[in-house]
């Protein structure tokens, strides 16, 4: 979003001169975007698109960058977002990360087109049963099933949207030389690795700025989700294969890969016990699980500073580092490997700007959205203030690896 304070221009100013960035009154703004004037003042009431100036008169201009955050706002308006859930997608982006953005939604456009070709061959091939008498509930149902999926293909947009905004945060005000993935990368033994599967894989991030020679070698990233599949692909490249995987139900054969890896994704599934059997179950004798979480510490100081805002405000519908983290994570993993390692990640976050900290919050999977709504505004007033107050805000970070290997395999 833009700056609460706005510069102040004179009148005559219409716009600036072509090697200058363009400013616009409100309404040659809505003409241009083929918006009306009062969206315009909603938007800017709610804090979703504030003008970048405002003249001594009260009179509003929007800027080329204002231009470009309509666009964002427009495009997830489109696919059936509501403004709250576009709050934390757009947020605080820039020219900088535009190209990302129109390649996130060109990534997102190819998904439905694929669906909606699908589709369309399906119901083609419903009227040719149809036409033979041929069609029956079981081909009906899998319609149904088909149909649904788009109500997938935008949920899982938005974790891959969410996911960039929490990662962006530890990437940009860690105080750690060495960041989460770098790190997480150099604790893998390589020189051991022949087949790997990585559960859980995301966007990819784990392989993006490390080439690994993978000849003669099998590599799999996995996840549950084909939006953060495809995302995953764009960042680590054609060398690794690409799967949509149940960690539940791993679709290999016993004593297939001598390693996994599973980071920070085993406490989101529901039942950790079955998950562990089965990554045991695919490993060899001498295979290697390496496995991150975090713990009850972790980024805490962000609960405490929703709550200071809403006290009814919970970041998480659910404390997942209860299901697998790193109080009980060492117990749990003793249950299927002889020898259980861990690592610690020593790192906080020292935080000086308030944006940032919006777009965490806005991007979390609690009841925070509903409860903020249409205070962003005041929200990002009142971590200011914070801020204001200590100079920066101090984040703890409380995550660490399991290695873990000899699986006991059970019957």
């Amino acid at each position: 979003m833009k700056k609460t304070y706005f510069s102040v221009v004179k009148m005559n100013d219409h716009r600036y001169n072509s090697s200058m960035k363009r400013y616009y009154f409100s309404g040659e703004f809505a003409k241009l975007a083929n918006v009306t004037q009062r969206t315009l003042r909603y938007y800017d009431k709610i804090g979703l698109l504030k003008p970048s100036l405002i003249m001594e008169n009260g009179y509003r201009k929007y800027s080329d960058d204002d231009l470009i955050q309509l666009q964002k706002i427009v495009f997830y308006k489109q696919l059936g977002f509501s403004l709250e859930e576009i709050f934390p997608m757009i947020l605080n982006e820039d020219r900088h990360t535009l190209k990302e953005s129109f390649e996130t939604q060109i990534a997102f456009i190819d998904q439905r087109l694929a669906h909606l070709k699908g589709l369309k061959d399906s119901l083609r091939t419903g009227i040719s049963l149809l036409e033979k008498q041929e069609l029956n509930a079981e081909r009906i149902a899998a319609l149904i099933r088909q149909t649904t999926q788009e109500e997938k293909i935008i949920s899982h947009y938005k974790d891959a949207t969410n996911l960039n905004v929490r990662i962006h945060l530890h990437e940009r005000y860690s105080i750690s030389p060495v960041h989460w993935f770098d790190w997480l990368y150099q604790q893998i033994d390589f020189s051991k690795v022949n087949k790997l599967l990585e559960l859980g894989c995301g966007n990819g991030k784990l392989w993006e700025h490390h080439k690994i020679n993978v000849r003669n070698r099998e590599f799999f990233l996995s996840d549950i989700s084909e939006g953060m599949l495809a995302q995953a692909k764009q960042i680590a490249g054609d060398d690794f294969s690409y799967l949509v995987i149940d960690a539940k139900q791993i679709p290999f054969k016993n004593a297939y890969f001598d390693t996994v890896i599973a980071n920070h994704m085993l406490f989101y599934v529901k039942d950790v016990q079955s998950c562990l059997h089965e990554i045991t179950r695919v490993l060899g004798k001498q295979g290697i699980l390496y496995c991150s979480t975090y713990g009850k510490a972790h980024m805490a100081e962000l609960s405490e500073l929703a709550k200071a805002f809403d006290e009814r405000i919970s970041l998480s519908d659910e404390c997942l580092y209860e299901r697998f983290g790193l109080e009980n994570g060492h117990a749990l993993l003793k249950e299927h490997f002889a020898q259980v390692q861990f690592v610690r990640y020593e790192d906080k976050l020292v935080v000086d700007q308030a944006q940032p900290l919006v777009d965490y919050i806005l991007s979390c999977h609690g009841n925070q959205n509903e409860i903020i709504g249409n205070h962003v505004p005041q929200f990002k007033q009142f971590i200011e203030t914070q801020i204001q107050e200590q100079g920066a805000l101090t984040i703890t970070k409380d995550a660490g690896l399991f290695i873990c290997s000899h699986p006991l395999i059970k019957a």
